[in-house]
């Protein structure tokens, strides 16, 4: 009631106001809302443990700006109350008391959905240092594999106890201090006039539920959050409801509408020049690789990109299987440094063969891994394509080598249709075998990812062994599993218990992979084959800028005992160049119409490496760093320093950057990376 008022003008609004205390208890509730929201951002914060996000200077506008995007949401989220308080009807038998019911019965679901949200961040952020993004959104599609993950990670009756018990306390609160001032107005007051104002009450609850909620999501803007270069300090400054609303409307991004632009015709010069092939002369084989010839840049008319990789005189024959690990970080092994002795087999072989230092993944997901390993492009943003519709026929490792007489295979411990890498290998030309062609006595243990790693390798050895006999030259593709959350295996094999920890998961891994070399030794096509072994992308994303090079750093090594020498490449490379490397490795000759290069030829003078998170575009090259962001925002950091820097030499690395990704994302969305293009 308004304290200015004559006494009896008050009496008038305290007779004449229906909504009294409404929309006080409407208050309450969203207070209660901001609460739990800053609970959950400072919870993130500690669970961070990086103690520098603490300061006072750098938390309080984390949470200032993460309060705005809270009241945003909350009121969104309590409009179907404010609605309900604003319709109510107020005469003596309908009065607040009803309405108070009412409201708690439709605050129960919500106190349990605001509960189940508030622990699906931590564990979201465990594994992704990310509030929610559109890799939440994919996880609503494979529902059972993240169910399945979930109760093998954790223990579910507790787990399901703590979350039924903090619903339990927030509705308390709730019912007990957020709906306490919904008590029955006078009879008199509510029976004269409630006929009377009904009708704008209806109108008025009517308008304020369907206006509101698109102005007050009108008003946030994803951006407001990035207000500090660390971009974890970001990601504590969003809201987990906002982020996954904007990551369900904007997880496919058109590179040219989002992002940092150059005119076609700069852009694709530009790219051209960056592909001009090296001069035959340059093209000085390594230690036991065979020379090829090059031809000069591309030809009128060709794709930017496009360039033609002379064979050698006499090419190597050898089958070639391809390991891609999952979630390996080069930090695991001792030989990038670990102390931990989890990875005596890997470390073993990067002795034996030849090992490159600094190869850097493209992403922080397995689509990623699969879409550079397999396509050798940039990771243009949105989707991996290899997820994407219309993503068969593409050129690939994969056609590549099968026009030169190899079976293409595709070997998954799990179920092929998660993630659509039945479609798209199979839509690739691969002969894909998944977890379906086990039988139950070939499976010594599987959880909710697939098989256990030394069950998919015994699969492949099989497999491998049946094309040797057919005399078929065989290039298999073999993705593990085991390396993942809930980190479970058979017993006995290692030194770590199953179910103990990531730790385990990097020791069994690197275990099964030491047995299927020691077993594939003993075949006859042993010493006629090529092993590649590189991880999909690393176990971590988090760190103070939006792409950390540590996050992104994986293990290479090509293995071809009487073939290749061993030594150790340190030249910066991209996960998008394993293919080229490869295939120079064969000296295979052909028109490549991929973005990777040649490490050990043109990398030698072209050195960079592509990365990105879910929606940040990086380029790394001479210790710098270009990030290209939606909404045609640029900036090129230090990354000795992590400031950063502008200087004519950052802006023509900007330049070069955007020239890539342009190129590359109109490639793709015109089907010019088909394995035939289009004439241009």
């Amino acid at each position: 009631m308004p304290s200015f008022l004559p006494p009896a003008l008050a009496r008038q609004w305290r007779n004449r106001n229906p909504f009294r205390g409404r929309f006080r208890a409407h208050g309450r509730l969203l207070l209660l809302f901001l609460g739990l929201n800053a609970l959950v951002r400072l919870g993130l914060t500690v669970f961070n443990q990086d103690l520098t996000l603490l300061a006072p200077w750098r938390l309080l506008p984390a949470m200032l700006i993460g309060a705005g995007f809270d009241l945003c949401v909350g009121l969104a989220a309590l409009m179907p109350l404010a609605w309900l308080m604003a319709i109510w009807p107020g005469h003596r038998l309908m009065g607040d008391r009803g309405l108070r019911l009412a409201s708690g019965l439709i605050l129960a679901p919500l106190c349990l959905l605001a509960t189940f949200v508030a622990l699906s961040e931590f564990t979201f952020w465990q594994e992704f240092a990310s509030r929610f993004n559109f890799i939440a959104v994919e996880y609503l599609i494979y529902t059972k594999e993240v169910v399945g993950n979930i109760r093998e990670s954790y223990n579910m009756p507790v787990l399901l106890a703590g979350v039924a018990l903090a619903a339990i306390i927030l509705w308390g609160l709730a019912w007990r201090w957020g709906l306490a001032p919904l008590a029955d107005l006078p009879a008199a007051a509510h029976d004269a006039h409630a006929a009377g104002n009904t009708r704008h009450r209806w109108r008025a609850g009517l308008s304020l539920g369907l206006a509101a909620p698109a102005l007050l999501l009108a008003a946030c803007d994803a951006r407001l959050k990035e207000f500090s270069p660390d971009g974890q300090l970001n990601e504590l400054a969003g809201n987990g409801y906002f982020d996954f609303w904007h990551a369900f409307r904007h997880n496919q991004l058109d590179y040219e509408r989002f992002y940092r632009t150059l005119p076609v015709a700069e852009a694709e010069r530009r790219v051209a020049a960056r592909y001009q092939a090296l001069p035959a002369a340059e093209n000085t084989p390594g230690e036991g690789r065979p020379a090829t010839a090059v031809q000069p840049g591309p030809a009128e008319g060709h794709l930017p990109f496009q360039r033609v990789i002379g064979g050698a005189a006499a090419p190597r024959p050898l089958n070639v299987v391809l390991v891609s690990i999952e979630s390996f970080s080069a930090s695991f092994m001792g030989t990038f440094g670990n102390p931990q002795g989890l990875t005596p087999e890997l470390d073993r072989l990067a002795t034996e063969g030849l090992l490159f230092t600094r190869v850097y993944a493209t992403g922080t997901r397995t689509v990623r891994g699969l879409e550079a390993l397999t396509l050798s492009v940039p990771p243009t943003p949105g989707h991996s394509i290899v997820k994407r519709p219309d993503n068969a026929g593409l050129f690939s490792l994969g056609a590549v080598l099968a026009g030169h007489g190899y079976e293409p295979i595709y070997l998954y411990g799990g179920y092929g249709y998660f993630d659509n890498m039945n479609a798209f290998f199979g839509g690739n030309g691969y002969t894909v075998v998944d977890r379906t062609a086990l039988r139950p006595e070939q499976i010594h243990f599987e959880n909710i990812w697939g098989v256990a790693d030394e069950d998919l390798f015994d699969l492949a050895l099989r497999e491998l062994d049946a094309r040797h006999t057919a005399g078929r030259r065989f290039f298999a593709h073999v993705m593990t599993t085991s390396n993942h959350r809930p980190f479970t295996y058979p017993e006995g094999r290692i030194d770590i218990p199953s179910h103990s920890g990531r730790e385990g998961g990097v020791k069994y891994t690197d275990y099964a992979i030491g047995r299927f070399i020691a077993q594939a030794r003993t075949r006859p096509w042993f010493g006629n084959t090529l092993f590649v072994l590189v991880a999909d992308h690393t176990h971590q994303g988090r760190g103070k800028q939006d792409l950390p090079l540590e996050a992104y750093h994986i293990p290479l090594i090509f293995l071809a005992p009487g073939h290749i020498a061993p030594g150790r490449i340190e030249t910066l490379a991209s996960q998008i160049d394993v293919g080229p490397t490869l295939l120079g490795m064969l000296g295979i000759g052909y028109t490549s119409r991929f973005f990777g290069h040649d490490i050990l030829r043109e990398g030698v003078r072209k050195p960079r490496a592509f990365m990105a998170n879910q929606q940040t575009l990086g380029y790394y090259r001479d210790d710098r760093m270009v990030e290209l962001r939606p909404n045609r925002r640029q900036r090129v950091i230090d990354t000795r320093t992590g400031r950063p820097v502008d200087d004519p030499a950052a802006s023509e690395l900007a330049a070069e950057a955007i020239s890539l990704y342009q190129v590359a994302a109109r490639a793709y969305r015109q089907g010019d990376l088909r394995a035939a293009p289009p004439a241009r």
